[in-house]
């Protein structure tokens, strides 16, 4: 497997695919041309005036034959288990050039398999099953990020109180997010969260009623959607 690095500032940087492949390499472990030739040099050099015994270099062959069978049986697994995740979407825990903790997400999209181990294929770039994290389902990340960015939009209004006709349309704009939620992904929403929503909207009904008792008519969003929108939801 050729190992390719991106150079920049005339220094290879290390990438985290890159870091997964090395610990991959570097974790192979005995196979069976090291243990012949460990077999052979303790022939070559045992004590002639004791030799080994032929029972005791057929015992060491036959565990050696076990190990090497479960070895390979542990391969298989791995590639049968790296093949169930094609189109999947992961979490690899890995580690960047600093060695500190680094976790990649996206979807597998084939896998490699080589010299016994098996290579997930995750944007481009391949990563060891062993640094496999979590297997995440696909409607459980999205309704999880919608969820995130809600609470994100939240966190940028102003304190209720200091809501005034300039938010409206970001007041407006949230409700109508989450009554188009399904019930799975609103249940990723707290439920002080969708309380502070409720004081939000509440406070805009007044702001917008100060608003036509001063004859103010500026542009301050499209609430009609929002009037229709089922409020009910966030209680």
């Amino acid at each position: 497997m050729a190992l390719m690095a991106p150079v920049k500032d005339g220094q290879i940087v290390q990438t985290e695919s890159q870091n997964s492949l090395k610990k991959a390499n570097s974790a192979n472990g005995m196979d069976k041309e090291a243990f012949l030739q460990l077999l052979v040099a303790q022939m070559r050099y045992q004590d002639p005036l004791e030799p080994t015994s032929n029972t005791e270099y057929i015992s060491q062959y036959a565990q050696f034959s076990q190990v090497e069978q479960l070895q390979n049986m542990s391969a298989s697994m791995d590639l049968q288990r790296a093949s169930q995740l094609v189109g999947k979407e992961v979490y690899i825990k890995t580690v960047d050039s600093k060695g500190d903790p680094k976790y990649i997400y996206g979807k597998v999209d084939y896998v490699v398999y080589e010299n016994g181990k098996a290579f997930l294929s995750i944007n481009e770039s391949l990563y060891s099953i062993e640094d496999l994290d979590t297997v995440v389902d696909k409607e459980y990340i999205d309704a999880y990020n919608k969820a995130e960015d809600f609470v994100d939009a939240m966190a940028k209004l102003p304190h209720v109180n200091g809501v005034d006709h300039t938010d409206l349309k970001a007041i407006d704009e949230l409700e109508k997010i989450y009554n188009e939620m399904n019930d799975y992904e609103k249940s990723f929403i707290a439920k002080d969260v969708v309380t502070k929503l409720n004081e939000y909207i509440e406070k805009a009904k007044e702001v917008r009623a100060q608003m036509d008792e001063n004859g103010d008519k500026e542009d301050v969003g499209d609430k009609e959607e929002g009037d229709d929108a089922d409020e009910g939801d966030g209680e």
